[in-house]
């Protein structure tokens, strides 16, 4: 019984060495992210003609921004520096394929919502997390854009997805730029990993003298 204290003892103690980390399935980026993700890979497969280099572009970007996210908060256990590195190559892949959407719009001389888009505005006030959610916008925006004429040759479905993709990008790039600059506020205010070690090792000298005044 003492040897399984001793033991959970002896974790608790590696497990203060590490900077918090982890836990990116509750990080709103992330699950943004894998929504952008799970949707491009349906977008391409339906849109993009297979073995184009834009639908391999297409699906590695959507990848590497649910990814980079993902190993940046893992990452955090042990550098700060590399987890920002990892989540501003998060924003740049979703910045990519975000063109790669304006691309596929602007080629095919469909309309690119503007912030004063009625559909814009919906998908706004829906803020939208889930694929549930998206799939209810689509079908209201569909409904409501049968007859429009701002599109030539695609089909109007991919329309309202591309320009919904792309505001999503929006608001992952919007929070990730602000989980950034709260990463860097608290590596001014607290240190990083060694500064961390530091700490500890501070403490452990401080409760050994202690531990031998008597």
């Amino acid at each position: 019984m003492n040897s399984e204290n001793g033991e959970k003892r002896k974790l608790t103690e590696k497990e203060r060495m590490l900077l918090p980390s982890g836990g990116y399935e509750r990080l709103k980026v992330y699950q943004l992210a894998t929504l952008v993700h799970d949707i491009t890979s349906r977008f391409v497969e339906l849109y993009i003609p297979a073995g184009s280099r834009t639908r391999d572009q297409m699906e590695q970007a959507a990848r590497s921004g649910k990814q980079n996210i993902a190993e940046g908060s893992v990452d955090a256990a042990t550098s700060t520096k590399l987890e920002i590195n990892l989540y501003n190559v998060a924003r740049g892949s979703l910045e990519e394929l975000k063109i790669d959407y304006l691309d596929y719009l602007r080629q095919h001389d469909a309309i690119i919502w503007d912030k004063n888009h009625f559909a814009c505005k919906k998908f706004i006030s829906m803020q939208i997390s889930t694929k549930t959610q998206f799939k209810e916008f689509v079908s209201w925006a569909e409904s409501l854009m049968q007859n429009s004429v701002h599109y030539r040759s695609l089909p109007l479905k991919s329309v309202i997805v591309a320009n919904a993709v792309v505001l999503l990008i929006n608001v992952i790039s919007f929070w990730l730029k602000k989980l950034i600059v709260k990463k860097l506020e608290q590596f001014v205010d607290n240190g990083g990993f060694s500064e961390h070690l530091y700490h500890i090792r501070s403490e452990k000298r401080k409760s050994g003298k202690n531990g031998n005044t008597n």
